[in-house]
């Protein structure tokens, strides 16, 4: 029985559409709530607020909580649950006065375009007016807390998930009706005057108690699985349900008597004062400025502090040397070593999340700059980057390697080798940047910042000017050249700000920050994936649509991310055991690179052949005598919206290793230390539980579903270009990259549902 409880305990929901719904609803309504409160302060003050995310917070601990779990051990448990959700959660979010903070929270195109007639049909309008009368929204109330507690329709949503998702939305929905009328969310009118919210409630207080009398005085259980469930704490099932009706009976008239006491006191206080009533008027709002991270309090301080970057680069240079001396001297068995578990579990995770939560922080921070910036204390970096190297396809070439010797020489179950790939790439960032200037490294060579580059184009921040008009009467243009009088360089990677879209090239290194005089460049939130749908001039980049390097990266990064994940499922490992049988040899390594030339080579290049050859034949596109010309700027045109799919996959896939890897590191940190004599952590638990739960491919597939319907709205968008001209037709254009991008879609949903290799762990 005590197990049962511990797994309850640690029963938390993680299902994405639960989480991203609450977090959607948390941002815009905060996005909407600062303008509303900069303009009207006595309307939004800071409680409503508090009381709206209070509201969201309720609901997740009511359905994502272990809260959830024990409502099917115990009658009593469910009950705190409804109430949360019935009681508790829709007051609050009704206090927040979501309507208005919402309109302004959401994008103004989405509100203008979509919304905007909508909510400005008379039928809406109608319709919201009935749903809001309080005899029907008591009568809707009461149906629907009477239907799903009678025995048959809970014994439903006990057994079945689906009907108890339908059950908790039922209640969330009629309850946010049942006491729309009793708080009045401005700026809706009421129906009947205040008064008459008194018997309102009083009769929703007799309804809960008949019912909840029933549950304490039944003599016989009305749910026959509380019966043949586990009992937790020793109580019967009978005494649980009477439990359960108390808990509905006390707390729940509580919550009805409470608001009644309310507005009898407002009739014994004197009316409020005019200048309380004018509060009410509507203010004329005027354009909100984006979120910009550097004008956060604290954060926004910490983050321009040079030193704080120096310090994020030391702290990580600091564990490469340690990772780099244990994989060298320590011992060689991947779940044993840092250089086996850091660089491969926890790094590459870390990175992408960073990359979708925020931006390039981890270039930020990123070791290797801070070992070249040391080195050119000594070295000269006079020169010039040659020119003809100055394009993505060394670092194409560097990363196909890359891709390659992870699976053929089994990286993460070598830490001697991880630890000399550690040292060989600070090696070659200090003799690039110690004879080159201006980042040659990070633009032109580093796999790793490429890497970084195209997934960053998901990122919600990007580095950009405040005030564009501020820029046009500058002469100095300190953002590149760099600021004398404060001693910043400037953008070492060239990108001119005023004219920078996007995050390609951009390391986040914010030297454009500190070298402007005029403090007009700032850490700005955008759409993400938004730059991929325009084909305009940036700054160090140029038109995505004439950049062949960059299309065959965007291209490498999607294909590799499919093989990658593809590496560690049973049929293709027992497919390579089979050819290595086949040809009687000793190692894997020409089956691996067979494997890879048709991962990233044969298999692209004929799926893009055939896509690009589809797209002018349907399309109706005329094409003239340099066809190869055309054909590529077509490839490079429709490139980027594999971006999208390809950070799908490598953010569900770096996630699944994190969450089922997260415990790694521990035991080898106990290791380290007692290897060196320190028995402060304890000797090594080599049978620690890992942080994975049972949603956890739910959530990979959320990440490539969203990946994948992104690359489809951008491929659309991209379609457009070409259909200006006369006879041109845009699906016809579109419809082979949909099918492209549907093929890899259905190849990475085929490798998500394959027995996966647990290796780098003690699994594996």
């Amino acid at each position: 029985m005590e197990r049962v409880a511990e797994a309850a305990i640690l029963s938390w929901n993680w299902e994405p559409e639960i989480l991203l719904s609450l977090f959607l609803s948390a941002w815009f309504y905060v996005r909407g709530w600062r303008r509303l409160q900069a303009l009207a302060p006595l309307k939004f003050p800071l409680w409503r607020l508090i009381c709206f995310l209070g509201g969201l917070m309720v609901i997740f601990l009511a359905i994502c909580s272990p809260l959830d779990a024990f409502g099917n051990l115990l009658l009593q448990a469910h009950m705190v649950q409804h109430l949360l959700l019935m009681m508790l959660a829709p007051p609050l979010l009704l206090f927040g006065f979501p309507y208005l903070p919402f309109l302004l929270g959401l994008p103004r195109s989405f509100v203008s375009s979509v919304l905007g007639p909508f909510l400005s049909w008379p039928l809406l309008k109608k319709v919201g007016r009935f749903i809001t009368y309080p005899p029907f929204c008591l009568g809707l109330f009461i149906f629907s807390t009477l239907f799903w507690h009678t025995p048959p329709l809970y014994e439903l949503a006990l057994r079945y998930p689906t009907w108890h998702r339908i059950e908790h939305a039922c209640f969330i929905g009629t309850s946010l009706l049942f006491w729309w009328p009793i708080i009045q969310p401005w700026p809706s009118r009421p129906h009947w005057p205040r008064w008459a919210m008194i018997p309102y409630l009083a009769v929703a207080d007799i309804q809960n108690t008949l019912l909840s009398a029933i549950l304490s005085f039944y003599d016989s259980i009305l749910y026959p699985t509380y019966l043949n469930a586990p009992r937790v704490g020793g109580m019967s099932a009978l005494e649980d349900q009477a439990a359960a009706g108390a808990i509905m009976w006390v707390p729940g008239s509580i919550a009805f008597l409470i608001p009644v006491g309310l507005i009898a006191i407002q009739f014994l206080k004197p009316r409020r004062r005019y200048q309380q009533l004018m509060a009410l008027r509507r203010v004329p709002l005027s354009p909100s400025r984006p979120f910009d991270l550097l004008k956060v309090p604290f954060v926004g301080n910490l983050l321009r502090t040079r030193a704080f970057r120096r310090t994020l680069q030391a702290s990580l240079l600091g564990l490469a040397i340690l990772i780099m001396l244990d994989g060298w001297f320590g011992p060689q068995f991947g779940p044993m070593n840092l250089a086996g578990t850091l660089p491969w579990t926890h790094w590459r995770a870390l990175t992408v999340l960073a990359l979708l939560v925020a931006g390039n922080f981890f270039c930020m921070a990123c070791p290797f700059t801070l070992a070249r910036d040391l080195a050119r204390q000594v070295m000269p970096a006079r020169w010039n980057w040659p020119s003809r190297f100055r394009t993505k396809w060394l670092a194409v070439g560097l990363l196909g390697i890359y891709l390659w010797a992870y699976e053929a020489f089994g990286l993460w179950n070598s830490p001697w080798l991880t630890a000399w790939v550690i040292a060989g790439y600070f090696l070659a960032a200090i003799l690039v940047d110690g004879f080159f200037k201006n980042a040659s490294f990070c633009k032109y060579v580093c796999p790793i910042g490429q890497f970084h580059f195209v997934q960053s184009l998901s990122s919600p921040l990007q580095i950009q000017v405040r005030e564009p008009a501020a820029c046009a009467s500058c002469r100095t243009y300190d953002c590149i050249r760099g600021n004398e009088e404060t001693g910043a360089r400037g953008c070492e990677l060239r990108l001119f700000q005023p004219r920078k879209q996007g995050n390609m090239d951009c390391t986040f290194c914010l030297d454009c920050v500190h070298a402007c005089p005029k403090d007009n460049v700032g850490l700005i939130a955008s759409l993400p994936w938004k730059d991929l749908t325009l084909d305009v001039p940036r700054s160090g980049v140029g038109k995505y649509s004439q950049r062949l390097d960059l299309a065959v990266l965007i291209t490498i990064l999607t294909f590799g991310a499919l093989a990658n994940a593809a590496g560690m499922v049973s049929p293709v490992l027992q497919w390579e055991d089979r050819m290595k049988a086949a040809w009687n040899l000793s190692s894997s390594i020409p089956i691996v690179t067979l494997f890879y030339i048709c991962a990233l080579l044969i298999i692209p290049l004929n799926l893009i052949w055939l896509a690009t050859k589809c797209s002018i034949h349907w399309g109706g596109l005329q094409t003239g005598k340099n066809k190869i010309l055309e054909s590529k700027q077509i490839f490079c045109q429709f490139a980027v919206s594999l971006a999208p799919l390809g950070f799908g996959m490598w953010l569900a896939h770096f996630v699944f290793h994190f969450f089922t890897g997260s415990h790694t590191f521990i035991p080898v940190f106990q290791r380290i230390f007692s290897d060196v004599g320190w028995s402060i952590l304890g000797p090594p638990n080599w049978s620690i539980r890992s942080w994975a739960f049972p949603n956890l491919l739910k959530i990979e597939l959320f990440f490539f579903d969203v990946g994948f319907l992104i690359a489809l709205f951008i491929a659309w968008k991209r379609a457009a270009f070409f259909s200006k001209n006369p006879g041109t037709s845009r699906l016809g254009v579109f419809l082979p990259w949909g099918i492209l991008l549907l093929i890899l879609y259905v190849i990475g949903m085929w490798i998500f549902f394959q027995p996966m290799d647990m290796r780098g762990t003690m699994m594996g």
